[in-house]
């Protein structure tokens, strides 16, 4: 067995590869073409298979297997994988060599030749022309070092898509998600609607806000922590039924159920009170899984389960999806008729019958500006020109945000909001 200390290092594979790169180039062969061609996927060509059909795949080299003559690799697309055959009397001495040279795991390849089967029933192509769509320079993880570092995987999602089908499925099913809740929406004739990230002030949620600048205008700019007042602006402006689905920011702690930035869904139908908004969650999260998702869910009161205050604790414990109840202490709410959507412990939805008096609301907002002046930072700020679209009028309305990166580590069993974001804010390795 090869003793660890003579492996090669991750610096002396990498100078290797230049080496073969630079080989690429003295044979006047472009490593890194603009153009590709396929006209199967490799998946395709697995289900459609058809003994001596001609094809093109394209894709990543995962494995290379040399024999002689003959080098089996198992070449992987977006869509899937399946083995190729190369073999020198097929390619040519020649190519054969150049490819036995100058090719690594890892690298892109577009390969043209006739699918067959082998003796042990194996689906393959068998090669007739092939050409370098990218040389890599570094090699994967898997057979060097690993991902051994959890947070790793984070900082260099890709290496984690490459080497786990488990990631890429979270992401594929977290897709299939959204377009399913747009769909449900569209069905119900709801219009999707884009409001402003960049806000003058921000507002809707209770938060500590991202500060930056605006050069051109010489002002002070926030992130939005929620798209809720502008959204209300458009129930003023004669629209009924909207949803917004976006990045929000709160500067706020992390852990498994937040990050900085996040994917909000938000909707507002006006003529609605909390019981109809409610009825119509049941019946979107049914159509997104029935199996986690009831047709009805469990009602508790905020003040039946909730002790010293305790919301988290208490809300911990309700495992199958629950509304809970009359909220206290929610500004921009009308009548107390607030509610908190727990699914696996996890508060996944806030919602409420919108205030839409403009004098309650001022007298709400003047209490948070209150508690900002005591020295709470989450505290809602006083938006003069919110107050003013409603006194033009807006009709009575629910509304609800619902966290899709919570959403989906419920329905994909994630682990972490982590988990179910592409790229979350990681604090980066200090060198040594």
């Amino acid at each position: 067995m090869l003793a660890l200390s003579n492996m090669p290092t991750i610096e002396e594979i990498k100078k290797a590869r230049l080496k073969k790169l630079d080989n690429i180039k003295k044979a006047k062969v472009d490593p890194y073409p603009a153009q590709a061609s396929r006209t199967h996927t490799c998946q395709e060509a697995v289900d459609q298979f058809k003994e001596g059909q001609d094809m093109t795949l394209v894709g990543r080299l995962r494995t290379i297997r040399g024999h002689g003559g003959s080098t089996f690799a198992n070449l992987e697309d977006g869509f899937g994988q399946i083995q190729v055959y190369f073999k020198k009397d097929e390619v040519g001495n020649e190519e054969y060599k150049f490819f036995q040279d100058n090719f690594d795991i890892g690298d892109f390849v577009e390969v043209k030749g006739a699918l067959f089967s082998t003796k042990k029933g194996e689906k393959t192509l068998l090669v007739k022309e092939y050409k370098i769509l990218a040389k890599s320079l570094t090699p994967l993880p898997e057979k060097w070092h690993g991902i051994k570092d959890v947070e790793e995987r984070f900082r260099k999602r890709y290496l984690d898509l490459i080497m786990n089908k488990e990631t890429r499925d979270i992401f594929k099913k977290r897709s299939e998600i959204i377009k399913k809740t747009r769909e449900f929406l569209n069905k119900n004739d709801f219009i999707e609607v884009e409001t402003p990230i960049l806000q003058t002030l921000y507002g809707g949620a209770s938060a500590k806000p991202f500060k930056t600048h605006l050069n051109a205008l010489g002002m002070d700019l926030y992130l939005r922590v929620a798209p809720e007042l502008y959204l209300k602006r458009l129930l003023v402006g004669g629209y009924e039924r909207i949803f917004e689905i976006g990045r929000c920011f709160r500067n706020e702690g992390m852990d498994r159920e937040h990050n900085p930035d996040f994917t909000m869904l938000e909707w507002y139908a006006a003529y609605w009170n909390w019981e109809d908004l409610m009825k119509f969650t049941e019946e979107m999260m049914h159509h997104l899984d029935p199996k986690i998702f009831p047709k009805k869910w469990d009602r508790v009161e905020y003040k039946d389960i909730v002790k010293n205050g305790d919301d988290k604790e208490a809300f911990a414990k309700l495992e199958k999806p629950t509304f809970v109840l009359h909220l206290p202490g929610i500004p921009l709410c009308k009548k107390g008729e607030a509610l908190q959507g727990i699914v696996q412990g996890v508060e996944l939805i806030k919602a409420f019958t919108e205030q839409n008096d403009p004098l309650e609301q001022r007298k709400a907002f003047e209490d948070q500006e209150s508690l900002r002046q005591k020295g709470d930072e989450e505290a809602q700020r006083l938006d003069e020109d919110f107050l003013e679209a409603l006194e033009y009028g807006m009709p009575p309305a629910a509304g609800i945000g619902i966290g899709l990166d919570r959403l989906a580590i419920i329905l994909t069993e994630a682990k972490s909001l982590r988990e179910s974001i592409l790229f979350p804010l990681m604090k980066p390795k200090q060198n040594p």
